[in-house]
């Protein structure tokens, strides 16, 4: 099934325009013609500066966009992208996209912007006030139903689409090969390429019905790496049948749905283009292989470029901004706002005046970006261009969600060791709650009476934790059971700590599953992927005999 025809981007670019010259010298963005031919006029008719910039995509750092970024937009910036650092009041969202937006249709063709986010539920939520926080994509990967992934991303779609935002940086198609990465984890469907194909398909597929473009990550895979492309040039060194047969099968199930736009990663794999370039910068793996060998019709967007990964290989932003355009990619981000003085912007410029090679690319990539935002804003199910401030708490949170998200954490739910299920308040005793997420507190106190705090802070430092370990045997002394929520290696230690004593010892495994596996001297250990609330509700209900949990670890151990 062709999940994506409403917003199938034709990739080929035809060696000569299809009669653009003949439209109307006033045409706009708005005029009737085909898609095609009216991409065909609107490039040909800019100027260098509106050419580069409609391939930019730019975010801002205070809570509302500043002057530059609307200089940049009445220069005809294509495309800005709403960050996680601005997004705790999402009225002000609303209203900033609104603004933004009235700037770019005041331009002279009339151009709409691109806005995007990531929301790519569980962990990545960019944009938070009352939006859902989510199961998350391995919750998906444990339960195993497509249909959890496709209401996942038609549901998360329907939130930001009130918003005025019209991409979403979803989903994540990096498979859980890596278990230490503290990047990925939980973000990942599991360790199956096809697992991860069909669930990301399907995720794609509900997030085009909302009314939302998705884009799947990180091309190629940024699953078989602990390093961080934000620090540093992640380097996978698996040779090429490992990685056609592995790390390219999801975005080959994509491929094949059209999905419409892919973000390509900064990722290094020697072995498969010997320049050890990144991903995001390299012509084989984007142009040869992507577009070429895969037959990607889509758009090619950028990871963010203010990373180390990239620039520190290209020796400077503006050098990787270039080789990235050259590369393939269609649409460049900057979690920043350039200035106008900037070397990424008029050394940029200056080369497409010169260089007939490098103009061409760029004209290339403005004409899919304008033939994708035709596509998509002539259809009937786009974002508001000026999203409705006044509607927002109508729609979000989403309540047919809330019920589908507390549902597919109950699906979600791994019993790694049953021990003492079902544990209810008369058998659990008095209960010491051990952790650090306030949900995982106040869902099991509406299960347990009798009960007690031990609380330190979500990732504690070498001192906290080691005050945690020294004090939690004395905590513990008055209690029976003790539920400890482990989210990494800090709160898995402490937990830790507990081993052999003479209590009944319960673990909640969240986020990353691998910081509860040696846990099995415990009484019982569920994994839950997440720290949603939903998914807390889940696991003391699982806890608690309420359901039975089916959930299956999404990896090979």
């Amino acid at each position: 099934m062709k999940f994506f025809k409403k917003l199938l981007i034709v990739c080929t670019v035809t060696a000569f325009p299809l009669f653009s010259e003949t439209l109307p010298s006033n045409v706009t963005f708005w005029s009737d013609y085909p898609a095609d031919q009216l991409a065909h006029a609107l490039a040909d008719r800019m100027t260098d500066d509106e050419l580069l910039s409609q391939i930019f995509m730019f975010g801002w750092a205070g809570a509302e966009p500043d002057e530059l970024l609307f200089q940049w937009v009445h220069r005809g910036l294509g495309s800005v992208k709403i960050f996680g650092w601005n997004t705790d009041d999402i009225t002000l969202v609303a209203k900033s996209i609104s603004s933004l937006q009235h700037a770019a249709a005041a331009g002279r063709f009339k151009i709409p912007l691109f806005v995007a986010t990531d929301q790519e539920g569980g962990w990545i939520r960019h944009v938070k006030g009352e939006t859902a926080i989510t199961p998350g994509n391995m919750a998906i990967g444990a339960a195993g139903y497509p249909a959890d992934a496709w209401y996942s991303g038609y549901y998360i779609s329907r939130e930001i689409k009130v918003l005025g935002i019209n991409i979403n940086f979803a989903p994540s198609v990096d498979l859980y090969t890596n278990h230490n990465s503290a990047i990925i984890g939980p973000r990942s469907f599991g360790d199956n390429p096809e697992d991860a194909g069909i669930l990301g398909a399907a995720f794609c597929a509900g997030s085009a019905a909302a009314g939302i473009i998705p884009t799947a990550k990180h091309f190629p895979g940024h699953g078989d790496t602990d390093s961080d492309s934000h620090v540093k040039l992640p380097v996978i060194n698996i040779d090429e049948k490992t990685f056609m047969n592995r790390e390219i099968v999801p975005f080959e199930y994509l491929i094949r749905q059209h999905i419409p736009a892919i973000m390509s990663g900064h990722l290094s794999f020697p072995q498969i283009d010997p320049s050890g370039s990144p991903a995001s910068l390299s012509k084989y793996f984007l142009t040869d292989l992507l577009r070429g060998k895969l037959g990607y019709e889509g758009l090619i967007i950028t990871d963010d470029m203010m990373m180390n990964g990239d620039t520190l290989y290209a020796g400077s932003v503006s050098n990787a901004f270039k080789l990235a355009i050259e590369a393939g990619n269609d649409i460049i981000i900057s979690s920043t706002t350039a200035h106008l003085y900037e070397s990424l912007w008029t050394s940029n410029l200056q080369l497409l005046r010169t260089d007939e090679s490098f103009r061409a690319r760029v004209k290339d990539a403005a004409y899919r970006v304008l033939k994708a935002k035709l596509e998509y804003f002539r259809s009937k199910n786009a974002a508001p261009l000026y999203p409705d401030p006044d509607s927002i708490a109508k729609y979000i949170p989403d309540r047919e969600g809330q019920k589908f998200f507390f549902e597919q954490a109950c699906r979600s739910i791994t019993l790694y060791k049953s021990g003492s299920i079902p544990l209810t308040a008369k058998t659990a005793g008095r209960v010491l709650f051990v952790g650090s997420m306030p949900h995982f507190f106040s869902e099991g106190k509406k299960r347990y009476s009798a009960t007690g705090d031990f609380r330190f802070s979500y990732e504690p430092g070498p001192n906290e934790t080691q005050y945690m370990c020294d004090n939690i045997l004395s905590n513990a002394a008055g209690y029976d059971t003790v539920i400890c929520c482990v989210a990494n290696a800090q709160s898995a230690r402490i937990a830790a700590t507990l081993k052999g004593r003479k209590k009944r010892i319960i673990i909640f495994s969240i986020m990353s599953p691998v910081n509860a596996l040696d846990f099995n001297w415990a009484d019982s250990v569920l994994m839950g992927y997440s720290w949603s609330p939903y998914t807390f509700d889940a696991l003391f209900g699982a806890l608690a005999g309420e359901y039975q949990a089916k959930g299956v670890l999404p990896f090979k151990q």
